[in-house]
C-alpha cells in the first residue's frame, strides 16, 4: 500500500511536470482582467465562487473564468500546465510539488480555518477505532481527508497496510460506493463528506480535530491556501491584488451575512439551505488583516505548514521536506 500511495504522489508531480512550461495570458491595457481560477465545491472555494457571482471580481477589474476540478491534485496539474492561473487547493498536493522542486507557483494567503467538515464517516457497527481492522475505507489519495486517515491510524496503532484496506477512490465516486457497500468506512470532505453523513446507519467517527497538528497548531491534514502560477503573479501584479480584495470581501459576507452567502452557495455545492449553512457557520473565515500573522515572518500558519511538511514525509506520502516558506509571497496582500 506504501508503494501505491507513493506512486500516486509521483504521478502527481509527474503530470503538473509535464506542462510545467505554462503560457501566462496576452497582458493588455483594457480591463478587466482575465484570471483562470480552479475551484470545485469545497468550502476553500466558497469565496472565489461568491465574489465571481456577486460581482466584487467584476468591482475590482477581474474576469473570473471558474474551472472546476475534483482533486486538489488535478489542479495543480493544471496550474503547472499553465491553464490556470490562480487556484484555491488543499496544500497536501502543493507541499508534494514543493518537496519535488517545482517553483512554478506561489502561496499567497490562507482564506480560512476548518475544522468540522472532513472527516471518517462509518456505518453503525463501526464503534471505534479498533473496529476498522480488517474494513475497506475509500479515500482519495494525495488529498488531506488521506493524511487525516492515516495520522488517526498511526495514532491509534493501526497498520494502514496490513489491518485495514485503504482503497483509492476519487472524491466524486466515494458517495456511490459507500451506498454500493463496496467500503465499510468513508473519508471525505465536504459537500460528500455532508452527503455521506446524513445516510442511514452512518456516524462520524472523528473529523480533523483528532488531526495531530489539529491539536497543537489549529491546523487541519490538509489547510486551504490561495496560489498563483509565478509567471501570472509577476506579470499581472494589480490584477492578484484585485483578486485578493474581492476574495476577503466575500468573507466579509460569508462571516456577517451567513444566509445571503449561503443562496449564492447552493448552486455550487447542492446542499439544503440548512446544510449550506451549517458548514458556513462552523468555518472561521479570515480576513485581509489576518494574513499578515498567519502568512509573514514568522507567520504561525507557515510554522504549521513546515511542521505539516515534515509528517508527510514521516507518512511516506513525500521523499523530502521543502522549506515552505520559500513559496511564500506575501506583496499581494
Amino acid at each position: 500500500m506504501n508503494q501505491n500511495r507513493r506512486r500516486v504522489m509521483k504521478q502527481v508531480i509527474t503530470l503538473a511536470a509535464a506542462g510545467a512550461a505554462g503560457f501566462p495570458l496576452a497582458a493588455g491595457a483594457a480591463a478587466p482582467t482575465v484570471i483562470n481560477y480552479g475551484g470545485s465545491a469545497w468550502l476553500g472555494h466558497y469565496s472565489a465562487y461568491i465574489a465571481m457571482k456577486t460581482g466584487l471580481m467584476a468591482k475590482h477589474g477581474i474576469d473570473l473564468r471558474w474551472q472546476a476540478f475534483s482533486t486538489s491534485s488535478a489542479r495543480m496539474a493544471a496550474v503547472m500546465a499553465g491553464n490556470v492561473d490562480i487556484a484555491g487547493t488543499g496544500v497536501v498536493s502543493a507541499l508534494a510539488l514543493m518537496a519535488s522542486g517545482a517553483r512554478q507557483f506561489q502561496l499567497i494567503a490562507t482564506p480560512n480555518n476548518f475544522g468540522r467538515a472532513e472527516g471518517l464517516l462509518v456505518r453503525d457497527g463501526i464503534k471505534e477505532l479498533a473496529d476498522l481492522k480488517g474494513k475497506k475505507i475509500g479515500v482519495t489519495y494525495a488529498s488531506s481527508a488521506h493524511v487525516l486517515l492515516l495520522d488517526v491510524l498511526s495514532q491509534a496503532g493501526i497498520n494502514p497496510d496490513k489491518d485495514v484496506a485503504i482503497i483509492n477512490l476519487p472524491a466524486t465516486e466515494l458517495l456511490t460506493a459507500y451506498k454500493a457497500n463496496q467500503i465499510d468506512a468513508a473519508a471525505a470532505w465536504t459537500p460528500t463528506f455532508d452527503r455521506i453523513r446524513a445516510l442511514p446507519g452512518t456516524r462520524m467517527l472523528f473529523d480533523d480535530s483528532a488531526f495531530s497538528l489539529y491539536k497543537s497548531y489549529k491546523m487541519s491534514p490538509g489547510p486551504d491556501v490561495l496560489l498563483t502560477r509565478s509567471s501570472f503573479g509577476k506579470d499581472n501584479p494589480a490584477a492578484v491584488k484585485g483578486f485578493m480584495q474581492a476574495i476577503f470581501e466575500a468573507n466579509a459576507m460569508l462571516t456577517q451575512k451567513p444566509e445571503e452567502a449561503a443562496r449564492v452557495l447552493l448552486e455550487l455545492t447542492s446542499l439544503s439551505m440548512e446544510e449550506q449553512l451549517g458548514v458556513i457557520k462552523q468555518t472561521e473565515w479570515f480576513t485581509l488583516a489576518d494574513q499578515k500573522a498567519l502568512m509573514s515572518d514568522p507567520g504561525n500558519f507557515i510554522v504549521g505548514l513546515q511542521k505539516l511538511a515534515e509528517m508527510l514525509v514521516k507518512l511516506k506520502q513525500v521523499d523530502s521536506m521543502p522549506q515552505v516558506r520559500q513559496w511564500v509571497n506575501t506583496t499581494y496582500l
